[in-house]
Order: structure tokens, then sequence, then C-alpha cells
């Protein structure tokens, strides 16, 4: 049983309303993951216009905004073609053994950018600066667009493409007139996350000795003490992240994939020939680079020894802490991405739309800056909290809470239309219906978000340095600790078992998002 759908948004059937309480539900999310920008603005405004207009008029200003975005705009480039083509590749060609590369190209993400930037710079004393952020920062973010790429090539329809190859148009024709534009979404999904990245991110560019926004809002309230000026920086970078999330909402809601029933048929594999070995090349370099350094670099400082004059840790305690903050923002971070996601897909208004663009800003934020809001609120409203593990998870899942809200969002997307008109028009009530019939068919979504957060929070460095528990060492602030005094060795372990932890998350989120093994062989 289908309904009709065009590419404006959900029908009026979709837009019935869950016991009123949907939309109050997801606007107190929102609220609550949109706090730390209150707070930053609250900061800045301390700092009087005289004073903002001092420091972003500093030639410093225009250095950091032309650090930032020369940077963006190549890692999102390069990580635009690079995922795209090997999605291409493994989804929509005879490449042999597809599923093993699938896998391989995603492994990437389970080596934190700050342990590949300590990863180049160990190995190689020369990659630092901007092209070292680009090849860092590239290798890193990659499967973050290969990923929804690949799955929507997997569960597209043919259709379109066989009509276009049936008009006389050529496979690169096709290619570039009917399969990139019917990508378009989550290509733009992906690069969005990619910018955003970008934006926050401080341990690799400190590594690599590359300054950006991040670093500076970092210098500014860490060394400075200058809250309100760390608060100014941060504002610019809340204003590029709104200019990122704009430009994606508008390319996003272009060649929308419209479906007209359950089935989809899927397209026939284009056969390489003489290309395969140039393929297999190409793809074998890739993962090299992005996984084969990093991997090679821990395997030779932890064959190299340990030895360091810094005091020693217990590797198994960081190991406990990690996975225990890890996976409790994971679980509380996707619950709350329910609300936010059901309410944006249910609607399909413009508010319902706004409330879920603004829940992705927070992926901009520097962590320092979300910690400190986090700590504001302990001092302030629960002393008893501060310093506890709730504020740890509170913080983790304020940054993080945007991964899972695409994990979900991108899962309800695929939930056949008219299931949940069906069901009510049974008489079954619409929290019956959320909990029989919405829930089950997205929880390969849910999944994915787990382990998506789960993935991220266990490899955060900066707000983990302020809101850990006293005396609670991470793999990532043991790492920090040891990588500051330039004890590379001491430091490959807790790398080594941050990779490891974060291995099982990217296969289940490979897993989840492509398919079980065997599909695509």
């Amino acid at each position: 049983m289908t309904f009709p759908r065009d590419s404006r948004g959900p029908s009026p059937l979709r837009r019935w309303r869950a016991g009123g309480l949907l939309a109050p539900a997801a606007v107190a999310v929102v609220a609550l993951v949109a706090s730390p920008l209150g707070f930053v603005i609250a900061q800045a405004g301390q700092a009087g216009w005289d004073q903002a207009r001092r420091l972003l008029g500093r030639p410093l200003i225009a250095t950091l905004l032309w650090h930032t975005l020369g940077l963006a705009a190549a890692v999102t480039l390069a990580t635009a073609v690079l995922g795209f083509g090997a999605a291409y590749l493994v989804e929509r060609t005879t490449l042999p053994g597809r599923r093993a590369w699938t896998v391989a190209l995603a492994l990437p993400l389970a080596v934190p950018e700050f342990v590949r930037g300590y990863s180049w710079v160990s190995l190689f004393r020369s990659v630092h600066g901007y092209w070292g952020a680009v090849l860092v920062m590239t290798c890193s973010l990659y499967p973050l667009v290969l990923l929804p790429v690949a799955a929507a090539l997997r569960s597209g329809d043919a259709a379109a493409e066989e009509v276009s190859r049936s008009l006389g148009r050529g496979r690169l024709a096709t290619l570039c007139r009917v399969t990139i534009p019917l990508t378009r979404p989550a290509l733009a999904g992906g690069v969005l996350l990619v910018s955003l990245y970008l934006l926050g991110e401080y341990g690799a560019f400190a590594m690599l000795r590359y300054t950006t926004f991040a670093t500076a809002v970092f210098t500014q309230y860490k060394l400075g003490f200058d809250a309100a000026s760390a608060s100014l920086l941060t504002l610019v970078l809340i204003a590029l992240a709104l200019l990122l999330v704009a430009l994606e909402a508008r390319v996003g809601r272009r060649a929308r994939i419209t479906r007209h029933g359950a089935l989809t048929r899927p397209a026939v594999p284009v056969r390489l020939g003489g290309w395969t070995v140039p393929a297999i090349v190409a793809l074998t370099a890739l993962v090299g680079v992005a996984l084969g350094v990093p991997l090679y670099a821990l395997a030779y400082w932890l064959v190299k020894g340990s030895s360091t004059t810094l005091p020693s840790a217990s590797v198994v305690g960081a190991t406990l802490a990690t996975l225990g903050y890890a996976l409790g923002a994971a679980l509380v971070a996707t619950v709350l991405a329910v609300p936010v996601a059901l309410y944006g897909w249910r609607r399909g208004t413009g508010p319902a739309r706004a409330v879920e663009r603004v829940a992705y800003l927070t992926r901009a934020l520097p962590g320092i800056a979300v910690a400190l809001a986090v700590v504001f609120f302990a001092v302030r409203w629960a002393q008893p909290l501060y310093q506890q593990p709730p504020m740890l998870i509170l913080g983790y899942v304020l940054l993080f809470f945007p991964l899972a809200l695409t994990a979900v969002r991108a899962a309800l997307a695929q939930v056949p239309p008219g299931v949940e008109e069906a069901a009510r028009s049974l008489g079954t009530r619409p929290l019956a219906v959320l909990g029989r019939v919405t829930l089950p068919l997205v929880l390969p979504g849910l999944g994915a978000g787990v382990a998506m957060v789960g993935l991220t929070a266990s490899t955060e460095l900066t707000a983990t340095l302020l809101l850990r528990p006293t005396g609670t060492q991470t793999l990532a602030t043991q790492f920090w600790v040891y990588t500051g005094g330039l004890a590379y060795g001491a430091a490959a372990p807790y790398a080594a078992l941050m990779v490891a932890l974060s291995v099982p998350s990217v296969l289940l989120l490979t897993r989840r998002t492509l398919g079980r093994p065997g599909e695509n062989q």
C-alpha cells in the first residue's frame, strides 16, 4: 500500500500528530543541544562592541579565516571526489571483492584524527602546515562521504540510468547527468559532516602546527583565559556553520529520489574490463595512505619501546573509562535523536526543518567551548555534579548529537511511504505505531547512531580534558599527555587501543549502512 509523494515534502497524511507531544519533545531536545550556542553568545556579549571591533579587525582574523576556508575547500573537494569515486567502484562496477573493499575503505574512520596526525608527524617531520593538514584530514574524513553515497547507490532505483542509456548517452554522460544528481542529497550530507568536522577539529591541527579558528579558540580559552575573545571567535565558526548548513539544505532539496513502490530495480554492474587493474591500484594506494601509514606508525613505536620520563598510567583503567563514557553518551544521544528526527520527517514544514537544522550547528563548536558551557551549568545550577561522570556524558551528547540525528534521519528516509498511515487507519494509537511499526523499521539506523557516536566519543580529546572526573584518564587524554612530552613510544599503546576499540563500531556502521556481508561480492 502506497501513498502519493512528491519532491516538495511529505504528504498531508504523514503530518499527523503523535498525541501532541512530538513537537514539544523535539524542541526541548534541540534547546538542550543548542544551549552551548547560548553560552557562547552570552560570553561574547560581555566583550562589548569596542573589543569586538578591535578583535575582529585584527589581521590575525583574516589569516584564520583564510586558513580555515582554504583548508575546508581543499578537503571537502578531495573527500567528495575520493568518496564518490570509491563508492561508485564498489557499488556499480564489476570490481573484484567489492564487499572487502567497502570494509577496507571505511576502516580509516577507526583512526582518530589526532592519532593520524601523530602517525605522520612521528614518521615524517616534514608533514605539517597546510598541505599536511589537507593530507591528514582527507585521509580521515573521506569515509563520511563514501558511506552515505554507497548506501544511496545501493538502494537507488536504476530506472533513470537505464532510460538515459536507452536515449544514447554513454556511461560518462549518464554518470554526470543522472547518477551524480540522484546521489546529490547523500553527497551533500557527507560533505556537510566533513566541513563541520574541519571547523571544530583541534588535536590534529595542533599536531600539524596549522592554525585555524578552532586552535585559536583553544588558545584563548586555555592559555589566555579570555572567554569573551574566545567566544567572539567561536561566533565566527557558528556563522560559517550556518552558511554550510544553508548550502547543504539548498543542494540536498534538489534531485530527491522519488519512489512509487517498495521495490527498486538494482543497477547492472558496469564492466571495468581493462580498467580493473588501475582501479585496484588506485584503491590500494588510497587504503595504504589512509590506513597503512597509521598502522605502520603504531607498530613501529610499539616495537621501538615505551620508555618515558613521564609517570606511568593504567592502560586497563583508561580503556574501561573510555568504553563506559562512550557507550553511555551513544545511547543517550541516539534516544534523544529519535523525536527530533521524527518531527522533521513527519511534518516536513519550514519550522520542523529549522528545528532539525539547528541541532547540527553544535558540530561546528570547538570541544572546549561545549565543555565550558557544561562547566558553567554545573557550577551555577548543578554543583554536586561538577567533575562527575554525568557532566562528561552530557558534553559528549552535546558534541555528537548531530551524528546520531544523521543516522536516525537517514533510516527514517528508507521507511516505505504509507506504513504509519496504514497502521493509524486500523485504529492503532500513535505511541503504539511508534513502538510496533516505526522503531523496528529504523532499528538499523539506531544501531548506526550508537556506533557513530560511540566511535567518535571514545576518541574525543578537548572536551574530555576539561570535563573528566578528577583522577580519571581516558585513552585519548593519556595519549595526549605522552605525545605532549614527545614520548611517542609510550603513547603508542593508547593510540593502538583507541583504533582497536573503534574497529567494531566501524564494521557495525558499514554493516548497517551497506547491508549484510555477502550481499555485495
